[in-house]
């Protein structure tokens, strides 16, 4: 195989060199495009068969078929909008028409004609001048089966989309929908604003986070793992409704649902509580899937599942009552350690009670929350940046993470604004970063000197766009919607 490919790139190459020494430049600069293809197909629909339409259009595109009558020859342009079959005709075309002997499958040619309508009725640009715009100089992936190898897909992607141009539909799609989170989050007066991806402190979330260093100061930095601590300082210096859509970088494990990069909405609104960002998920997702499905119902592994708001809530404690027949209150703490042995479960034998908690809910619980819904009041070990629960539960905060098909799709606070208990929660994380955990906090005291300068109430809500649009297209993975997702290197 690679000895064919070798063969005609080697042919692709000394068709370029023929043409110019025939001083046709192979690389020209522009080119005036007037239409693209279904705009031609949408415009002359109801030609008849072998009608002319007397119209003129410029097309534009890569040669994807040819096949050469003689006298005639028919091939494919494929542009951004799909293909359109071009007719060439050599009482027409002239001497021009012998170049196509030197232009292959791949290269981008211009063509200017009449549109017409054959026979067997499809719509064609019936060529009167084709211009070279750009010849390839390797082959196409073998055509019959396009490229269907995942892991060639996901490391050149420019492959995947010329190959199965219905691909481009899934990153339309993704545009359409972070347009969409962002007008709701416009239309509800939030202001949206840039922070640091290159930071001297991260934090924000339990993540370990990407190395860097600075030549300039001779010191490490780190790729955000979060915007969480910039968009609160905002706050405090007066902003009353922020958000901003970015990337974060996360050192974490690759899978379905994981890329280490990958792009999240972070909001924060002054005055209010975790309350009002469940509303801010759920208008989101309603009028994302809206823009892409035109419902807010969308049919994914034979489910259908219903984004309309509100959603349902539940308690951590509840859900694990719900699909795990275990009441935690009722049990002690080595009784929960005894359920951590006999389940298997991803804790630590030296476990706080609320750590075990969150562990019961990820075994028993999150995978069978199939429908959208809130879980609420999270144990506080599970971050350091959340107000403790007005129900008077200990341990507990008033957080909420919304759910769908066992997977997270948002996390949200009552914001902490406390300064004392900020600090106080930020020295229990840079502890436990000391004594070895990657994931934990490091102190960031002038976030802490900003909550002391004064910090409104606030809700704070992050809603992962990936897994926003795995859920709402049906994609298999994070892979098959980040159009260059973080691979391997082969070698």
């Amino acid at each position: 195989m690679m000895d064919e490919d070798h063969r005609l790139i080697a042919e692709k190459k000394r068709k370029l060199e023929e043409l110019r020494k025939l001083d046709i430049e192979p690389y020209p600069y522009s080119y005036d495009q007037t239409h693209h293809a279904a705009e031609i197909k949408t415009l002359f629909a109801k030609l008849q068969e072998e009608e002319s339409s007397g119209e003129s259009v410029s097309i534009a595109g890569r040669l994807m078929l040819f096949r050469d009558m003689g006298k005639i020859a028919f091939g494919q342009i494929q542009d951004e909008t799909g293909r359109i079959q071009i007719m060439c005709r050599k009482n027409i075309l002239g001497d021009s028409y012998k170049l196509f002997k030197l232009y292959d499958l791949g290269d981008f040619l211009g063509v200017k004609g009449e549109v017409i309508k054959t026979r067997t009725g499809e719509i064609t640009v019936l060529a009167k001048e084709v211009t070279l715009l750009s010849k390839s100089v390797r082959p196409l992936p073998e055509k019959y089966h396009g490229v269907q190898d995942d892991e060639l897909k996901f490391r050149k992607r420019y492959l995947d989309l010329l190959m199965n141009p219905e691909v481009k539909e899934m990153f339309i799609k993704r545009a359409k929908i972070i347009r969409s989170v962002r007008k709701v989050l416009d239309d509800k007066g939030f202001l949206e604003v840039e922070t640091p991806t290159l930071q001297v402190i991260h934090g924000g979330a339990n993540a370990k986070p990407f190395v860097t260093h600075i030549h300039a100061w001779d010191m490490p930095m780190y790729l955000s793992i979060s915007p969480e601590l910039y968009l609160k300082r905002l706050l405090v210096g007066g902003f009353e409704k922020v958000y901003t859509i970015c990337k974060n970088f996360r050192n974490e494990g690759v899978d379905q649902t994981h890329n280490p990069e990958f792009t999240m909405m972070e909001c924060y609104q002054a005055y209010v509580d975790y309350e009002e960002m469940m509303t801010v998920t759920e208008d989101c997702y309603a009028e994302a899937s809206k823009a892409v499905n035109g419902s807010t119902k969308v049919e994914r592994d034979g489910v259908e599942l219903d984004f309309t708001p509100p959603w349902p809530r539940i308690k951590m404690k509840d859900a694990i009552k719900e699909h795990g027949k275990i009441d935690v209150d009722e049990l002690s703490d080595k009784e929960l350690k005894d359920l951590v042995k006999k389940h298997d479960l991803k804790a630590a034998e030296k476990s706080t009670r609320g750590e075990i908690i969150m562990a019961l809910f990820e075994h028993f619980a999150e995978p069978k929350l199939i429908q959208p819904c809130h879980v609420t009041i999270h144990p506080v070990e599970t971050t350091p940046f959340c107000k403790p629960a007005r129900s008077g539960e200990e341990g507990m905060i008033e957080r909420f993470e919304s759910f769908c098909l066992g997977m997270e799709l948002s996390n949200a606070y009552s914001e902490i604004n406390d300064p004392a208990e900020q600090r106080k929660h930020l020295e229990t994380q840079a502890a436990a970063l000391k004594k070895g955990d990657e994931e934990a906090h490091p102190m960031d005291e002038d976030f802490v000197e900003s909550v002391e300068q004064g910090m409104p109430p606030a809700g704070g809500l992050g809603v992962g766009i990936d897994r926003m649009v795995i859920l709402l297209t049906g994609a298999e993975g994070i892979r098959d919607v980040i159009l260059f997702p973080t691979m391997k290197p082969e070698n």
